[in-house]
């Protein structure tokens, strides 16, 4: 068991991501006074005096070990289920079949608890939440995420309320009320469900957990990014592909970077940023393309990766920043492709990924062959979640033990 016998407090105050304005850091927020985002900010010099890569590597490996960039005041707050660092593998016979010569690298977010990456924004908005004394918790979610909040909001004693889109997968709304919460299936998308948690939250009165409608889960998530350079040495790869809705983990993780370098952990290289999304939900792709700031609703959203069918990102301006601030860009796959992919890689690699991060090795492939990557490329494909949590094909075949078993044939 994970102790935690110091937690030294860096954290000097939060800010809005559009105008800059400083707002106190000891106090619940949702949105800024602008209506934006608010991001969380550190006295780096502090935390460069105190955390060394040596004093680190003797940590256990969990992503708690980041804990003078993570923005809990008290170890009696920090609320856990288990949390590990999760693996890099590597894909050799996908890269063999490419003809790549760089490393092919999935990032298996699915071994966390609840079996998805939604664990470690909502683990530390359910910590905050804790220690500013908030009772009550409400959000809109596509499955993982109203998951990782009913089991680690039950863990802190927390009441959850979760609305959901009413064709999420069974498994998924079982999981949010097997773990405590009152979950409701909406007739409409996601953004549908927000408006409700949105309208319901003075009236209800509960905390609004939306996707950067609060400022925990970035930080939450940014440990995918303390956690990856870490694990890679120090050195980042070349490219990073991750899976677009809300876009919580890309923010995080172009921020990861910048306090990474502040500390003197990293150069001052970055990964392109690939923000990869659904042909038939792409509202980022198309504002990358048309260089805008923000990103019109999308409508009509369809998909079989139902995580990345996030009709309109309230962050939709920082995910565009860093993907361009690093180079990157904006991709959408189609059903058909994620699904081969999904298929392909489990049978010659024996990953058994989701189908969000299924559609990040779908666009590596589509990368490829538009020149937009190279072949000597080291790449990271975030695979977001278990992929025992999506609906699977009846594979098995009959066979009858009572009569003759040709088992040449077999």
């Amino acid at each position: 068991m994970t102790t935690f016998p110091d937690l030294p407090t860096f954290v000097t105050h939060l800010e809005c991501a559009m105008t800059g304005e400083k707002l106190p850091a000891d106090v619940p927020h949702n949105l800024s006074p602008a209506g934006y985002p608010i991001l969380v900010r550190y006295d780096l010099a502090g935390v460069k005096a105190a955390l060394t890569k040596a004093k680190l590597a003797d940590r256990p490996p969990d992503w708690w070990r980041y804990r003078e960039l993570l923005p809990v005041r008290k170890p009696e707050n920090i609320v856990s289920l288990g949390e590990v660092m999760t693996p890099l593998l590597s894909m050799p016979r996908l890269a063999k079949s490419l003809g790549v010569s760089g490393e092919v690298i999935v990032k298996d977010e699915g071994r966390l608890p609840t079996g998805s990456f939604k664990a470690r924004g909502l683990a530390l908005a359910v910590c905050m939440a804790k220690e500013f004394g908030i009772r009550k918790m409400a959000m809109p979610t596509n499955g993982n995420a109203g998951a990782a909040l009913a089991a680690y909001a039950s863990r802190a004693g927390i009441e959850t309320v979760v609305f959901c889109p009413d064709d999420t997968p069974v498994v998924n709304v079982n999981e949010i009320a097997e773990c405590g919460a009152r979950v409701y299936k909406v007739n409409g998308l996601i953004n549908d469900c927000g408006k409700l948690v949105g309208a319901g939250k003075d009236k209800a009165g509960w905390f609004d957990t939306s996707t950067l409608k609060e400022p925990y889960r970035i930080e939450g998530k940014k440990t995918m990014g303390l956690e990856l350079a870490e694990q890679l040495n120090w050195e980042l790869p070349d490219a990073i592909f991750y899976p677009t809705g809300g876009g919580t983990g890309l923010i995080g993780m172009w921020k990861a970077f910048a306090e990474l370098e502040a500390i003197g952990f990293i150069g001052k290289k970055r990964p392109k940023m690939i923000a990869v999304q659904a042909s038939g939900c792409a509202p980022i792709v198309r504002a990358f393309e048309s260089n805008s700031r923000h990103a019109e609703l999308w409508k009509d959203a369809h998909t079989v990766a139902a995580g990345i069918r996030v009709p309109v990102a309230i962050g939709d301006f920082l995910i565009l920043d860093a993907v361009r601030d690093s180079g990157g860009f904006a991709i959408a796959v189609d059903d058909n492709a994620i699904s081969s992919t999904l298929d392909e890689i489990a049978r010659h690699d024996g990953v058994l990924l989701c189908p969000e991060g299924a559609a990040t090795a779908a666009a590596y492939k589509q990368a490829l062959v538009d020149g937009r990557i190279k072949k000597t490329d080291t790449v990271v494909l975030f695979n977001c979640a278990s992929g025992l949590k999506y609906p699977m094909a009846d594979g098995g075949r009959p066979l009858d033990r009572n009569g003759p078993i040709d088992y040449a044939a077999l």
